[in-house]
């Protein structure tokens, strides 16, 4: 579970966000939507450790994010970010093992159960027959669910993903979005995910974060629709 509490983050000069308190639940998928420019990377990026925020207080299962090392971090949060993976000769299976760091031995050598782990994260996202398959020569939306089981080899109660449908088309990116609200309800994830999908937040997501800057409204997805924020915010 991540909260926030009176959280402010942006720039010296322009705050984008101001006085955010609410909190992502384990169990749900919520979808971050918001215009070009108004932040959902910079939050997430701060979610994650990886960014500062100007003020307040961000909590990760109820202790301060300020007060764990990266190593612990790592046992917590995995965040996919929107790059692509295309590195030839590696295949699926050690990218998805890469997630199994902050566990291996001084010398990251895997054991049996970190083989496993591995095996299932491929299993969980479909890709189980493509674990010898080099990631040079897939997909966007393969190599993207790849980086999905990364994430769950990783084993963290939290998982964070900048714009994972970027880079897919129609019928993937909902796939994939399906995928997600499986893995939050069967693995009980704390999944958030910035998408410019208004209808894949609508009809697949249990809570939608609404970036309206200085504002980040958080309402069950019923609620936000019922609410017309999400037209108001877009000009719809």
């Amino acid at each position: 579970m991540i909260r926030l509490e009176n959280l402010t983050i942006g720039y010296p000069d322009r705050p984008l966000m101001e006085g955010i308190s609410t909190t992502f639940e384990v169990g749900k998928l919520t979808a971050l939507i918001g215009r070009n420019g108004s932040g959902k990377s910079t939050l997430l990026r701060a979610l994650a450790g990886l960014g500062s925020y100007a003020s307040g207080s961000i909590f990760v299962d109820g202790v301060s994010i300020e007060q764990l090392d990266a190593h612990t971090r790592s046992t917590r949060i995995a965040f996919v970010t929107t790059e692509r993976v295309r590195i030839a000769n590696l295949r699926c299976k050690d990218v998805v093992a890469l997630g199994r760091a902050p566990y291996t031995n001084w010398i990251g050598r895997m054991q049996e159960e970190d083989r496993l782990l591995v095996e299932h994260a491929l299993e969980a996202v479909g890709m189980g027959a493509f674990k010898d398959r080099t990631m040079d020569c897939m997909s966007d939306g393969e190599c993207q669910r790849v980086m999905i089981a990364r994430a769950l080899a990783q084993q963290t109660p939290i998982i964070l993903l900048d714009e994972p449908t970027s880079f897919l088309d129609l019928p993937n990116r909902y796939e994939l979005c399906r995928l997600l609200s499986r893995l939050a309800r069967e693995e009980q994830k704390c999944i958030l995910f910035s998408t410019h999908e208004l209808d894949i937040a609508r009809t697949l997501c249990d809570s939608i974060a609404l970036v309206d800057n200085p504002t980040l409204h958080h309402l069950p997805t019923e609620e936000m629709v019922q609410s017309h924020l999400i037209e108001r915010t877009f000009g719809l």
